[in-house]
C-alpha cells in the first residue's frame, strides 16, 4: 500500500478549482478510491483549507469541503512529539517540518505538494502532483 501525505494546496486546488492545478490534484486525491493507495493530511491542512474557503466561498462551501475531503483522506493527529521534532529540525519552514514529521508519523511514502523548496531536510520523497502522477 502506497501512503501519499497531501499537503494543503493540493487540497485546495481541488476545492477552490484552481486551474492548471486542478487536474492533477483532483487525479491524486482520486487514488484514495483505489485498491493501494491511502490518501493522508494532517489536521492543520484542513484548518487551512476550511479558512481559505470560507474567505473565497463562504462558510457553507468551507463545511462542505471539509466533510467531502474527510470521507475520502484519513487525518493525521498531530501531537506534541511531532511539533518538538518539527522544532529541533532542520527544515526552515515550520509548517513544513510539522507536515514532514506528521507524514513520518503514518509511514508516508510520498508527499505531494506544489512547495518543494521548503522540503529539502525530507527524507520522505516530496512531488509534485504531476510529478508523482508521472510515475504511475
Amino acid at each position: 500500500m502506497s501512503v501519499i501525505f497531501v499537503d494543503s494546496d493540493i487540497l485546495l486546488d481541488v476545492i477552490l478549482d484552481r486551474i492548471p492545478f486542478y487536474d492533477s490534484s483532483v487525479r491524486i486525491l482520486l487514488l484514495a478510491d483505489q485498491l493501494g493507495f491511502s490518501c493522508c493530511t494532517a489536521v492543520h491542512s484542513l484548518l487551512n483549507v476550511h479558512y481559505v474557503t470560507k474567505r473565497k466561498l463562504g462558510l457553507p462551501e468551507a463545511d462542505k469541503a471539509i466533510k467531502l475531503l474527510i470521507k475520502k483522506i484519513t487525518i493525521v493527529s498531530e501531537d506534541q512529539t511531532i511539533v518538538d521534532q518539527a522544532i529541533q529540525s532542520g527544515f526552515t519552514d515550520f509548517e513544513d517540518a510539522v507536515q514532514f514529521f506528521a507524514a513520518k508519523s503514518v509511514n508516508a511514502n510520498y508527499i505531494i505538494t506544489r512547495n518543494l523548496k521548503d522540503y529539502k531536510e525530507s527524507t520522505i520523497p516530496v512531488l509534485t502532483a504531476e510529478q508523482f502522477l508521472r510515475t504511475l
